[in-house]
């Protein structure tokens, strides 16, 4: 165990050096309370999307350690959920201190990996570390339910109890908090949990999963099996004590899984792909409209399934928002996420070049270019932040998610019209309404077809909100008490006391 422990810590990269607490930056798996390597040595390079430097190698684990990790977490699952609330609670404050303990070392690793501007990674563990914080206290409110009997001389009860083993499947654009934000809610209902975290940030996972052992989870509670996602997760589908699987990432994959899970019958918590709508009617004051709009599409470079993807002006003032928020837009930084700019590189080839190709589609369709267009000097990896005016619907970029920092804007001329527009779409995450009309506000509000509605602002998300979407961009939702009561059954108890 002791050499494993020296094993798992990442050789003198610049990284490791940069490092307050250099134990944080892990190349193991973590399963079962102890860092493992995969069976044949094999890794995955990670690499700072910034330069394209290798960052360093991680384990890629084996299906067989997949499965082997399932045992592990059934069989800690039996003591995790027979504990008092209270004690799950004061491991989670544990986990919740030392997050803030470590944050500027915790954020370093996350631009480092995923490139995010370090200012952006700061906020990200303050975000994350608010969900653990939350469901410490969220631990303890579950109480049984009486129900007034209809039956003579019974007495009734609702339950809640925790599901069993958690699987938790992560993105790379949001890579500590999408792990708190599920873990700290399973957790805190009485689940062990197995992450298998994105393949281009897993440092930022480990790292987690150090601290939480630092914090004293008990083996097999919180595993992180880093590895080839089919790899890793088939062996979680198949398995009929993983009960609840939570997946945030692409609407495609969501799909598979939904068919895999069939089989055992899973409980699914799926936070896909949004095409949100950002609306500007004519009375918004438009100053803050133009300031929300660049904070609701250019936010991680434009890699956020919140990001604005088309943006709908009401026509009389659509040529003054054009207007400023071109001219905001092009005075926005660009470079490399330790320099702190407003725009830091996209996550890989792939993104630049469906910025390239959505941008190119939409001049073709009669699109004009407003600012950027092309990719920055900075690195192979940037784009400069775009805006397209006059986008037609027939657009690629009006029907498929961006996820980059091209911005894409279109007239309106009537609330019917530009309500109809904005849920034209298969996704239903959130949507963006600027206007100082509170009947317009409420209509808008009930018409939108989203899960959520932010009315005059963009930040809306944090613990105390159930997030999630309708329609293809997912099922349930995480935050608030509805993301613990998501890895809970209920049972129901009748008692005759003769």
């Amino acid at each position: 165990m002791q050499n494993i422990e020296q094993l798992s810590l990442e050789p003198a990269t610049d990284l490791f050096t940069q490092l307050e607490n250099p134990h944080l930056l892990r190349r193991f798996g973590y399963v079962n309370g102890q860092w493992v390597n995969s069976p044949d040595g094999v890794s995955i390079a990670v690499s700072d999307p910034a330069d394209n430097s290798l960052l360093g190698e991680v384990s890629r684990l084996s299906a067989a350690q997949s499965s082997d990790a399932v045992d592990d977490a059934d069989q800690a699952f039996r003591e995790w959920s027979a504990k008092l609330p209270q004690e799950r609670s004061i491991l989670l404050q544990r986990w919740y201190a030392l997050l803030l303990d470590n944050k500027e070392d915790l954020a370093r690793i996350m631009t480092r990996e995923q490139g995010k501007p370090l200012s952006e990674a700061r906020g990200e563990i303050d975000y994350a570390a608010s969900f653990i914080e939350f469901y410490a206290e969220e631990a303890k409110r579950p109480n049984i339910e009486s129900i007034t009997s209809h039956l003579p001389d019974a007495e009734m009860e609702v339950w809640r109890e925790p599901m069993g083993v958690a699987a938790l499947i992560t993105p790379w654009n949001f890579p500590s908090a999408m792990i708190t934000r599920k873990a700290a809610a399973a957790l805190a209902a009485g689940c062990t949990v197995l992450v298998h975290p994105s393949q281009e940030t897993p440092y930022s996972a480990l790292a987690l999963a150090e601290l939480a052992d630092q914090a004293g989870f008990p083996a097999g509670v919180f595993n992180v099996l880093p590895g080839n996602a089919p790899e890793i997760v088939a062996p979680w589908m198949d398995d009929p004590r993983v009960r609840i699987v939570s997946f945030t990432g692409s609407t495609d994959i969501g799909r598979l899984m939904y068919r895999q899970g069939a089989d055992t019958i899973k409980r699914l918590i799926l936070e896909l792909g949004g095409h949100a709508p950002f609306i500007v009617f004519a009375d918004a004051d438009l100053d803050h409209a133009i300031e929300q709009a660049i904070a609701a599409k250019f936010a991680t470079t434009g890699q956020d399934c919140l990001g604005a993807n088309r943006i709908f002006v009401e026509r009389p003032v659509y040529d003054r928002f054009c207007e400023g928020f071109a001219r905001r837009t092009a005075a926005l930084t660009v470079g490399p996420g330790l320099e702190d700019p407003d725009i830091g590189p996209l996550m890989h080839e792939r993104a630049v070049a469906k910025q390239e190709a959505q941008v190119a589609d939409a001049l073709k369709h009669g699109a004009r270019l407003l600012t950027g267009g092309k990719r920055h000097s900075a690195g192979k990896l940037f784009y400069e932040p775009t805006i397209l005016a006059d986008v037609p619907a027939d657009a690629a970029i009006f029907s498929e998610e961006t996820f980059g920092p091209v911005a894409a804007i279109a007239p309106f001329d009537s609330e019917a019209e530009v309500i109809e527009r904005a849920n034209d779409t298969e996704y239903g995450l959130i949507a963006y309404v600027h206007t100082q009309d509170p009947r317009r506000i409420y209509r808008a509000s009930r018409a939108l077809q989203f899960g959520m509605v932010a009315v005059n602002r963009t930040k809306v998300t944090g613990y105390p909100i159930p997030f999630g979407g309708i329609k293809q961009s997912g099922l349930g939702r995480e935050g608030a008490r509805y993301g613990l009561e998501a890895f809970t059954e209920i049972k129901f108890v009748c008692r005759d006391w003769r």
